[in-house]
C-alpha cells in the first residue's frame, strides 16, 4: 500500500455483522473515531438471537471455533468470558446408508490416516480403495484443486461422497468437488504438496497435533446464543463513542482531492479518513467499482449459497432421541436435510433454560440445488419432520416451529479463490486508506472473520503484514487440528 494512515482519524465501517463490528472493536483500540453503517435493521449478519416457545435459541451460527483464538479473545475482551461454554456432548452421527452411524474418529476433514478409521461408514469396497494409496503415483496439486477431486484420485470417491462432503457441506453448503484445497482445508493442501500417499500426509498431521498436545474443546458456544456475540461487541464500540446507525445502506463510495473518502448513505454524507468495507461481495463490488473497477469485478465473481435452518421445539416427555449432539447427511444418500443439530443435548445451556423442552434444528439447502428453498416455510417444516422421523424415529408434533431463511448467505471458496482474493487486495493496495474483511476472503468461520477484520485494521494503519499472510494462509474455519 502506497503510503499510511496516521494513528487516529475517522474511520468509516460498512456492515455491521461481526466482521465489520470486530473492526470497529480494533480501530477504537488504536484511537481513531468510528462510524458503522449497517444496510440492515439489525447487528450481527449471519449471528442471530432469537427464541422459540419461550427458550433463546441461535437462528444463525451456533458454535466458534475454538482452536483458533480470535472469536474467542474477542468474546473475553466485551465481557463474554464468564458465558463461554464447550458443547455438553461433542459425539456427533452420520445418517448414511440407512442407518445413524457414528461419526469416524482418526480422520482430517473425513480424510483417515487408515481404512481403519471409516470402518462402519464405508463399504467393503470403498475401506479396500482407500489402501490402495499407498501404492498410487503422485498426484500433482499444483497451485490449488478441487477437495473432492484430490481425495478422490487418492483413496476413492466413497470417502468424498460418504464423510468429506457432509463435513465441507455443514460449513459452505457447498460441493466438494469444486471447493477449494487451498482455502478450505489449507493443512491437506500443504500436506499433499509434500506427500506422495495421502494417508500418511493425514497420519503425519494427527501426529503433529498430538506432540503440540491441543487440549481444550475444539469449538466454543455462548449462555444465550453465539449471537449475543455481535450485540456484545456492539455495546462496547457504542460505550468508546463509535457511532453504529442501522437502515443506512451505503450508496456511494468516493476519494476525495485530499485523499480521504466520501461515504453517502441517504441523505447523509460522512467524509473519513478511511474506510473498511466488511460488507458481502456483491454490495462491496457496487460500492468499490467506482474507484476499484478490478476489484469490483473479481467480487462480482464471488458466488454465494442459500439454505435454511428449522428449528422445532418438542415437549421432552413426547421425545426419545439418541444420544450426541446430532447428525449430518451425505448428500449421496438423497435425503432432503443435510444435517440435524440436537441443540438440547448439545448446549447445556438451551437444556437449563426449560427442562420440559427439547430443541432440535435441521438445514436444508446447498450451492446448486435451490427449488428446495421456493418451497413455503410449512414445507421446509414437513420435510424436516419427514426426515427426523426416517433418521431417528421421532414422531411427535412439535409444540412451535421456526424457519430462518439465509438467502446467499454462504460465499464459495472454489478452485482459485486464494487467486482471486490476492489479485483484490493487490488491486485495492492502489488506494490508501480501503480495506476489505469478511466471510468472502480468508475463511466463513467466525474465528476467520475476526482474522480479517483484524488485519484491514492493520492495513489501515500502514501495516500490510496480517493480510498478506492471511492471503497466503487462510483461516481454516473446520476443525482445527486432527479430526474428532
Amino acid at each position: 500500500m502506497s503510503g499510511s494512515r496516521p494513528e487516529a482519524g475517522h474511520v468509516v465501517v460498512v456492515g455491521a455483522g461481526i466482521a465489520g463490528l470486530a473492526a470497529a472493536h480494533g480501530l477504537l483500540e488504536r484511537g481513531a473515531g468510528v462510524t458503522v453503517l449497517e444496510a440492515s435493521d439489525r447487528v450481527g449478519g449471519k449471528l442471530l438471537p432469537g427464541e422459540i416457545a419461550g427458550a433463546r435459541v441461535d437462528l444463525g451460527a451456533e458454535s466458534l471455533l475454538a482452536r483458533r483464538p480470535e472469536a474467542v479473545a474477542l468474546a473475553r475482551q466485551v465481557g463474554l468470558a464468564d458465558r463461554l461454554q464447550p458443547p455438553a456432548t461433542a459425539t456427533a452421527s452420520l445418517w448414511t446408508r440407512g442407518a445413524l452411524r457414528p461419526m469416524p474418529k482418526g480422520h482430517v476433514m473425513g480424510v483417515p490416516g487408515t481404512a481403519a478409521a471409516l470402518s462402519g461408514v464405508l463399504s467393503d469396497e470403498g475401506l479396500a480403495r482407500i489402501e490402495r494409496d499407498a501404492d498410487l503415483p503422485r498426484t500433482e496439486v499444483g497451485d490449488d484443486v478441487a477437495v473432492g477431486e484430490y481425495v478422490a484420485a487418492r483413496v476413492g470417491r466413497e470417502v468424498v461422497d460418504r464423510l468429506v462432503e457432509p463435513l465441507l457441506g455443514g460449513v459452505y453448503a457447498g460441493d466438494a468437488y469444486r471447493i477449494s484445497m487451498r482455502s478450505a482445508v489449507p493443512q491437506l493442501y500443504q500436506a499433499a504438496r509434500t506427500h506422495t500417499s495421502l494417508t500418511e500426509a493425514v497420519r503425519e498431521i494427527q501426529a503433529r497435533a498430538a506432540a503440540a498436545q491441543q487440549t481444550g474443546p475444539v469449538f466454543m458456544g455462548i449462555e444465550g446464543g453465539v449471537g449475543q456475540l455481535p450485540l456484545a461487541v456492539a455495546e462496547s464500540v457504542r460505550a468508546r463513542g463509535a457511532e453504529i446507525l442501522t437502515r443506512s445502506p451505503v450508496t456511494e463510495l468516493r476519494r476525495e482531492s485530499t485523499g480521504g473518502w466520501r461515504v453517502t448513505t441517504g441523505d447523509r454524507v460522512l467524509h473519513a479518513d478511511a474506510v473498511v468495507v466488511a460488507a458481502p461481495a456483491p454490495v462491496a463490488a457496487d460500492l468499490l467499482r467506482a474507484e476499484a473497477p478490478e476489484a469490483a469485478a473479481e467480487l462480482t465473481g464471488v458466488e454465494y449459497a442459500s439454505m435454511a435452518l428449522v428449528t422445532l421445539a418438542y415437549r421432552r416427555a413426547d421425545v426419545t432421541l439418541p444420544e450426541g449432539s446430532g447428525f449430518l447427511v451425505p448428500p449421496v444418500d438423497g435425503r432432503t436435510i443435510k444435517a440435524s443439530t440436537f441443540a438440547s443435548q448439545k448446549w447445556g445451556w438451551i437444556a437449563e433454560q426449560n427442562p420440559d423442552l427439547l430443541i432440535l434444528r435441521t438445514s436444508v439447502g446447498r450451492h446448486g440445488e435451490t427449488a428446495i428453498l421456493e418451497h413455503e416455510d410449512a414445507h421446509l417444516v414437513d420435510v424436516s419432520r419427514h426426515d427426523l422421523r426416517e433418521a431417528t424415529g421421532l414422531i411427535a408434533d412439535p409444540v412451535e416451529t421456526r424457519v430462518t431463511r439465509w438467502d446467499d448467505g454462504l460465499p464459495q471458496y472454489p478452485v482459485g479463490h486464494h487467486a482471486r482474493v490476492a489479485r483484490i487486495r493487490e488491486h485495492l493496495g492502489k488506494l490508501p486508506g480501503l480495506a476489505v474483511c469478511g466471510a468472502a476472503y480468508d475463511g466463513v468461520g467466525v474465528p476467520a472473520c475476526v482474522a480479517s477484520a483484524a488485519a484491514a485494521v492493520d492495513q489501515i494503519h500502514g501495516d500490510l503484514g496480517a493480510v498478506q499472510d492471511l492471503t497466503a494462509n487462510p483461516v481454516q474455519s473446520l476443525h482445527g487440528g486432527a479430526g474428532e
